[in-house]
């Protein structure tokens, strides 16, 4: 399923028409095709600007030069209106008051006129909890709502805005989430903040391309739609995959690990036995697991006062107890590995609430809340955990929506139409990498900028 908006608006004659009748025409996304690759930034023409106290501009310049960027510093801008950038990064750091602030609208105010279609900004600062007065805690969370702010602006040219807070010591880690950020695999990411965390073990070596070659992979609800599509995905990087789906699945699953050249487990993972069998066969297998993603989820939705017994059981089984129990059995028999990762599949429904699904959106804000807390658990380790929580993507689920409610929750995003599976499982592959070692506990919506939730 796709969007029709967005498929007119890339005729030029029916484009033409829908602007003339002032229908919304929806930027068709830049998105990479290609596994990860150290020249993602390859000729995008990015914008530099920082604070006077600002730290990280060792590690930027790095990011950029080894992505083949070609770099503008804010000092050299002139008033040549010609001049379009890619790209723009704002580094924050340091920043200890309210009037540190104005630096932003100096940067931006310029040149908010020109930044290409599919832009990428990136803004990064302190987390408030680090700093040391609270004009400077401050201005460090104005930062979240000016990143939110502009990429509503800037959304209907295909633009994303997003922060990353850098806590103290993290600075070694902020290079392969910048450069996620400024690349086309974070097309549908908008208005989002991520954290970089200091706390946990790093990994010995962040490899920029086949970034999972060596690893195995878990990925259950991998038949159809965004777990196929994730699978497919990981492979792409290098990950011996194991898919797993219920036994009715059975043909479409071995369709996928045919294609991936993976492993295909039929099972039923709300079953008593179930997380045993699973870590029986991946410990016979491989020995030891590298990344699991908990993607198997089912809906039924209802208003709560007509929801049976089942409909509520069967969601908060699938949703969020199998998953678990399925990591508690993994933890107690050690089968992470250390620098595992762990990725969640959340929902903006889990953040925001839906009518008619009290079921399926408590078990998203549970995912939400078992990843901190596992994350936490973990960090000795340095082992991840992290949770995706997709807004409107373009699957056979939200085919199944009324029209109306479909339309609104594509139009109601900052880039104004759906995603795709794809996108979600270019976050899920991200985060399973080593290069985001310093991101646990992070909640990341790919979602458009929903202007639904938080």
């Amino acid at each position: 399923m796709s969007d029709y908006l967005v498929r007119a608006a890339s005729r030029p004659v029916v484009s033409g028409i829908m602007r003339a009748l002032r229908v919304p025409t929806p930027v068709s996304l830049r998105r990479a095709n290609s596994p990860f690759a150290p020249d993602s930034l390859s000729h995008r023409r990015i914008l530099v600007g920082s604070l006077d106290s600002a730290r990280l501009d060792r590690k930027i310049a790095n990011v950029l030069q080894s992505g083949d960027a070609d770099v503008t510093k804010a000092a050299d801008v002139t008033d040549d209106q010609t001049a379009v950038f890619d790209g723009v990064v704002f580094d924050a750091t340091g920043i200890a008051d309210v009037a540190g602030l104005t630096a932003l609208y100096d940067l931006f105010n310029p040149v908010a006129r020109r930044i290409a279609s599919c832009g990428r900004i990136v803004i990064l600062t302190d987390t408030p909890a680090s700093m040391d007065s609270a004009a400077a805690s401050a201005a460090a969370q104005a930062i979240e709502g000016f990143v939110r702010s502009l990429g509503k602006e800037v959304g209907k040219f295909g633009t994303t805005v997003n922060a990353v807070y850098v806590e103290p010591g993290a600075d070694s880690r902020v290079a392969e989430p910048l450069r996620f950020l400024l690349s086309d695999y974070s097309a549908f990411i908008d208005g989002q903040a991520l954290t970089v965390s200091a706390d946990g073990r790093a990994p010995r070596s962040v490899p920029t391309s086949a970034t999972l070659a060596g690893k195995t992979a878990v990925i259950t609800g991998a038949a159809h739609g965004i777990g196929a599509t994730t699978a497919k995905r990981l492979a792409a990087e290098g990950a011996d995959v194991l898919a797993v789906d219920v036994p009715a699945n059975r043909d479409a699953l071995d369709a996928v690990t045919d294609e991936i050249g993976g492993a295909a487990l039929a099972l039923d993972i709300t079953g008593a036995q179930a997380p045993a069998e699973l870590a029986d066969f991946c410990a016979t297998r491989y020995g030891g697991i590298d990344v699991f993603v908990h993607n198997a989820g089912v809906t039924r939705d209802r208003s709560l006062a007509n929801m049976s017994a089942n409909e509520w059981h069967q969601v908060l089984a699938v949703n969020l107890q199998a998953a678990v129990a399925i990591d508690a059995e993994f933890d107690t028999r050690k089968l992470l590995r250390d620098h595992a990762r762990v990725v969640c599949m959340s929902s903006v429904g889990g953040i925001a609430g839906s009518r008619g699904q009290t079921n399926y959106a408590a078990t998203k804000a549970g995912l939400n809340g078992f990843v901190r807390a596992r994350a936490d658990a973990q960090r000795n380790r340095g082992v991840c955990y992290n949770a995706v929580a997709p807004g409107v993507i373009e699957t056979s689920m939200t085919a199944a929506m009324p029209l109306a409610v479909r339309e609104v929750g594509r139009r109601l995003s900052s880039l104004g139409q759906g995603g795709r599976p794809e996108d979600v499982a270019e976050a899920v592959t991200f985060l399973s990498t080593p290069g985001a070692g310093g991101l646990s506990g992070n909640v990341v919506r790919v979602c458009g900028q929903s202007l639904l939730g938080a």
